[in-house]
C-alpha cells in the first residue's frame, strides 16, 4: 500500500509546476497592473533623480525590489509609478518635490524607451501590453502633495497624474489620514472637510481616480459615498486578515463591492501577517477574503515594492508575480478571476473613471478658507478680494463698531 510513498514529492513538485507555468500562460496576454511601486523615491534617495548616474542603471540596478529585467520576469505590464513627497514637506515645498517625482518619472520613459511606455488612459495601457513594454502612469501619494490648490490639482492632472492618495501618514486640511483611527492623530475633516468634497467632485470631473489608501475609515465612507465613479485602495489590504489600520474592513469593502470599486492588496509585512515576518501564502489569503466579501472583481494587486522594508517570503521583489498567481490558480480562482486580478478590474475602473470625466463642464473655483490653511511662509495673495474675506472683515467691524464709536 505504501510502496509509493517516495513518489508523492515528486508529484507535488510536478503539480507546481503546473500551477506556475499556467500562470506564465496567463500573464503572457494578461500581465500584472501594479497599483503601486516607489521606484522613483528610492532614485532620489540614492542618486537625486540623476538617471544617468551608472550606478542608477535600471539594467543592472540590483538593491532595489524593481529593475528592468525583474518587472520582464515577473510579468508587469503596468506599473503606477508613486510620485511620493513626505508629509515633513506639507506647507513647505511638496508642489516642488511633487513635481520633480513626476518628472523623474516621464525621464525613466525618456531614458529606457524598449521597457517603459508613459500613458495617461486605459487605451495607452492596453496599446503598452501590445508592445510588451510596461505602462507606466503617475499616482501621486498624498493629498498635501497639491497643497490645497484645485489649480496645482488640475496642473498635475496635465502633466500626467492619474491616481491621488487623498492623504498619507497625516491629515491634509481637508481629509483625515489613517492615523486617525489609532488615536496617534486627531480627526479635522471628520472624514473630508467641504473642500475636501470639492477636490473630489473636481477629480471626478477631470478623470482622477481618487485613492483610499492610507485615510481614516471616516474619510473611506466620505468618499465612497459621494464619488461619482469607482474608486481604488492602490496598496491596501484586508483589516479581519490583519488587524492593522492601514487596512480595509469588512463593511467598507461590502461598500466597494457595491460601488465597483477596487482593493489592490499591499505585501508589505506588517500589513500582511501584523507581524515582521510573513509568507506568500498569507498574501494570497487576502486576495481570498477580499473576494469573498466583494467579489472578484474588486481585486488587484498593489505590492508597495520599494516603498517598504520587510516583503514576504516569496515575494521579495518584483519578479515573484508568477509565483503568487500560480497560489491563487492551486486556491481554485478560475482563470476569468486571475486575469482580473491581474489587469482586468483597474482597467474597468480606469474606463469607467474616464467615462464619468466631464472636461467640457466648468472646473470648480471656490478655495479652500485662508484660515483652514497652515504654514507661517504662505502668502496671501487673491484671497484679499475673496468674498468670503471680505465677508469676515465686515463681521469683525461689526463687532468693534461700538469700542470705536466710543473712541469718537
Amino acid at each position: 500500500m505504501w510502496s509509493g510513498w517516495w513518489l508523492w514529492p515528486l508529484v507535488a513538485v510536478c503539480t507546481a509546476d503546473i500551477f506556475r507555468d499556467q500562470a506564465e500562460r496567463i500573464m503572457q496576454d494578461t500581465p500584472v497592473i501594479d497599483g503601486h511601486n516607489d521606484l522613483p523615491w528610492q532614485l532620489l534617495k540614492n542618486f537625486n533623480n540623476q538617471l544617468q548616474d551608472e550606478r542608477a542603471d535600471l539594467n543592472t540596478l540590483a538593491s532595489t525590489h524593481t529593475n528592468i529585467p525583474k518587472l520582464r520576469a515577473g510579468f508587469v505590464g503596468g506599473q503606477f509609478w508613486s510620485a511620493y513627497t513626505p508629509c515633513d514637506t506639507q506647507n513647505k515645498d511638496t508642489v516642488k518635490r511633487t513635481l520633480e517625482q513626476i518628472d523623474v518619472i516621464h525621464r525613466m520613459c525618456q531614458l529606457y524607451p524598449e521597457a517603459f511606455m508613459c500613458v495617461t488612459n486605459s487605451s495607452g495601457i492596453r496599446q503598452a501590453f501590445q508592445e510588451k513594454k510596461v505602462a507606466s502612469l503617475i499616482g501621486v501619494e498624498g493629498g498635501h502633495s497639491i497643497d490645497s490648490s484645485l489649480g496645482v490639482l488640475r496642473t498635475l492632472y496635465h502633466l500626467g497624474m492619474r491616481y491621488l492618495t487623498l492623504t498619507h501618514n497625516c491629515n491634509t486640511p481637508w481629509a483625515d489620514n489613517w492615523l486617525v483611527d489609532t488615536g496617534t492623530d486627531d480627526a479635522q475633516s471628520q472624514g473630508l472637510s467641504p473642500f475636501g468634497k470639492v477636490v473630489l467632485k473636481e477629480m471626478n470631473r477631470l478623470g482622477i481616480m481618487v485613492d483610499l489608501a492610507h485615510v481614516s475609515v471616516a474619510t473611506m465612507w466620505a468618499v465612497l459615498n459621494h464619488s461619482s465613479a469607482p474608486v481604488i485602495f492602490s496598496h491596501s489590504s484586508s483589516y479581519t486578515i490583519c488587524q492593522h489600520r492601514r487596512n480595509v474592513p469588512d463593511d467598507v469593502l461590502q461598500r466597494v463591492k457595491q460601488t465597483g470599486s477596487l482593493v489592490m492588496v499591499n505585501f508589505y509585512n506588517d500589513y500582511v501577517s501584523c507581524k515582521d515576518k510573513a509568507n506568500l501564502s498569507q498574501v494570497a489569503d487576502h486576495l481570498d477574503h477580499i473576494k469573498k466579501v466583494a467579489g472578484a472583481e474588486a481585486v488587484g494587486f498593489g505590492g508597495d515594492f520599494d516603498g517598504v522594508t520587510r516583503l514576504p517570503t516569496g515575494l521579495e521583489d518584483v519578479s515573484k508575480y508568477p509565483d503568487l498567481v500560480a497560489e491563487l490558480l492551486r486556491r481554485n480562482w478560475t482563470e476569468t478571476e486571475v486575469r482580473g486580478a491581474l489587469a482586468n478590474n483597474l482597467l474597468r475602473v480606469f474606463e469607467a473613471v474616464e467615462q464619468v470625466s466631464h472636461h467640457t463642464q466648468k472646473p470648480e473655483e471656490e478655495p479652500i478658507e485662508l484660515d483652514e490653511l497652515e504654514g507661517s511662509c504662505r502668502t496671501q495673495y487673491g484671497y484679499s478680494a475673496a468674498p468670503g474675506v471680505h465677508q469676515k472683515w465686515g463681521i469683525l467691524l461689526a463687532a468693534l463698531a461700538p469700542f470705536l464709536l466710543s473712541w469718537c
